[in-house]
């Protein structure tokens, strides 16, 4: 009985995320004229389907709550950058850079590509990947294209300034760098400290990049708590933990870092209107909750990589799921999540 009602517990818990979501929906024009997204498998939304990896998913039971079935995207229905761009009003998903054409890139480009990092070199021993210095070159390609359809570099530049910009990365330099010591030297070379320190210097660096190429509003959203995933917890000893705590702390340390670098930000860059969310704050809600330990579990068999073996079936009650694969949340984690993170971002829309 105990376990029916928790589970009841996190089902109303969701539902009602859903419900008051739509009271944020706008209607008419999108709040800003475009959106841009960089970032890893979080937002990616097929970016690496064409590439030399393990690391993409256009392929069932992924999509299987999508409109548009297996893009790409890392889940079984939407990401939260695709709730976001909803409740900023766009009447359609903003494409990915591997589809973007014409003059929809007025509207927005997704840059994410999965398994990338901060780091150059994070997430390539599961293959190729777009990393965030790459991901910022493609949208300067983009920001070419603007120019020409708009008529001058001014006018783009005016242009751009009103936009939105969500960058969702810094995981995988954890997940897919830090803690792979069989593949990369990073945890032996620096402390926990050192290498926080060392990806927010070169993280500061690719945001003043971005900054310079127009971005005036933008969401840098802080590492959520991955020791918590079903993969860590299963390839990790949690000493007793509900995770693995050393990895939540390790990744803390950059999240404390990069809440003073959109401080800074603010105080030191014309124009800025940048915001911090806190999705190792929004998560862990529900990690230290009863309702999350039994369903801590991911909704579909997983491979070694710890995606969703292809096509075979995932579970029934996704809604009752935080995690759809061994890394990945599922829709209704992420639909909460976007809902939440949407009430930061109006203060500067």
């Amino acid at each position: 009985m105990a376990r029916h009602r928790t589970s009841l517990h996190l089902l109303g818990i969701f539902l009602f995320a859903v419900a008051s979501l739509k009271q944020y929906c706008a209607n008419g024009e999108p709040q800003v004229p475009c959106y841009f997204i960089f970032g890893d498998s979080l937002v990616d939304s097929g970016n690496n389907n064409n590439l030399a990896t393990n690391a993409k998913v256009n392929y069932p039971p992924y999509g299987i709550d999508f409109p548009e079935g297996p893009t790409g995207r890392f889940c079984n229905g939407r990401t939260t950058a695709d709730v976001i761009g909803e409740l900023l009003g766009f009447d359609n998903f903003i494409p990915s850079f591997l589809s973007a054409k014409g003059s929809e890139i007025l509207k927005g480009v997704n840059y994410a590509s999965g398994s990338a990092g901060i780091r150059s070199e994070t997430g390539k021993q599961l293959g190729v990947n777009i990393d965030l210095n790459t991901q910022l070159q493609n949208h300067q390609v983009t920001i070419s294209h603007i120019v020409d359809l708009l008529g001058s570099k001014d006018s783009a530049t005016e242009y751009l300034n009103k936009c939105f910009y969500s960058v969702v990365i810094g995981s995988n330099d954890y997940i897919n760098n830090y803690f792979l010591p069989q593949f990369y030297n990073t945890s032996s070379q620096y402390t926990p400290e050192q290498y926080a320190e060392v990806l927010m210097e070169q993280y500061s660096q690719q945001i003043m990049t971005l900054y310079d190429s127009g971005a005036r509003k933008a969401a840098l959203t802080g590492i959520g708590p991955i020791g918590c995933t079903p993969g860590a917890t299963a390839s990790y000893d949690t000493d007793g933990s509900l995770c693995v705590d050393s990895m939540n702390q390790a990744v803390n340390l950059f999240n404390n870092r990069l809440k003073l670098l959109v401080d800074q930000l603010n105080s030191n860059l014309t124009g800025a209107k940048f915001v911090y969310l806190n999705t190792y704050g929004i998560v862990s809600e529900y990690a230290a909750s009863p309702a999350f330990q039994i369903k801590i579990d991911g909704c579909c068999k997983v491979n070694e990589y710890g995606l969703c073996v292809p096509y075979e079936a995932p579970c029934e009650l996704r809604n009752l799921h935080l995690f759809w694969d061994a890394f990945h949340p599922s829709e209704i984690a992420n639909k909460f999540t976007a809902e939440i993170s949407y009430l930061a971002l109006k203060k500067i829309l």
